[in-house]
């Protein structure tokens, strides 16, 4: 039997990319998934076919995290459509950068909205339905730790902040064997980070692989830390980065 086998896991910003491997690794693990999306229905019903393929239940439910109402909406509905809540994947994000000249309020309030505020309302929704043995992780960033380029201010401002999140739900929820952890990823190749793309060479060359990660690996390490082996893991950043940081 799978570590997660029976659970249910919610994945926000499941629809594509980290998201969408997260939400078909934690799947194919045993867990029962859903996933949230902003506007891209199509995706996000695709990725509900190819888990009820793999055997599992599905649900896709339609969400700006910039609403909080709607993020404690889609906590609710998860754990009302299949009966509980075990594990909460915060993906959704926003990448916006640019000068420091440039950078508007509306720009900062989004950022700090949808990256910063959506998280840790979704965990103070997750953490009402959560028994022991809960996981809530957190997809950072790599520019959280190392900002080599400029312009990513904000974006690496909001990213840094889960980590204080993390550390603080981790001694929060302890008591109740609930963890929570924080995952960096570096370089991914998606259709918003293509390793082929115009910019990718450069991208690659700060890590010590001199590669891109695929977005499986970053959910390798999602899953590691949702099953029973992550039970002792709690409060960490855990940087899946190629070496990004060293």
């Amino acid at each position: 039997m799978n570590e997660i086998e029976g659970k249910v896991a919610l994945v926000t910003g499941g629809s594509r990319g980290i998201g969408a491997a997260v939400a078909l690794r934690l799947a194919q693990d045993g867990a029962d998934v859903a996933l949230t999306y902003e506007r891209n229905t199509e995706r996000a019903d695709a990725v509900v076919d190819k888990i009820k393929g793999i055997g599992r239940r599905a649900l896709a439910i339609q969400a700006d995290s910039a609403d909080t109402g709607a993020v404690t909406a889609a906590v609710d509905e998860t754990a009302a459509t299949f009966g509980r809540l075990d594990i909460l994947v915060n993906n959704a994000g926003v990448f916006l950068v640019g000068s420091l000249e440039e950078l508007g309020a509306e720009d900062i309030d989004r950022t700090l909205a949808v990256n910063v505020r959506a998280p840790f309302v979704a965990a103070q929704a997750a953490a009402r339905h959560m028994t022991d043995g809960g996981r809530i992780i957190s997809i950072g960033s790599n520019v959280a730790e190392r900002t080599v380029f400029p312009g990513f201010a904000l974006y690496a401002m909001s990213k840094t902040a889960l980590i204080g999140m993390t550390k603080g739900l981790a001694r929060d929820l302890g008591p109740r064997g609930i963890t929570a952890n924080v995952v960096h990823p570096g370089p991914t190749d998606t259709d918003a980070n293509p390793a082929d793309g115009p910019n990718a060479e450069t991208f690659q060359s700060f890590t010590a692989l001199n590669r891109y990660a695929t977005p499986d690996e970053v959910a390798a390490t999602v899953a590691h830390l949702s099953g029973d082996s992550g039970a002792y893991i709690t409060g960490a950043s855990i940087n899946v980065d190629g070496g990004w940081t060293v």
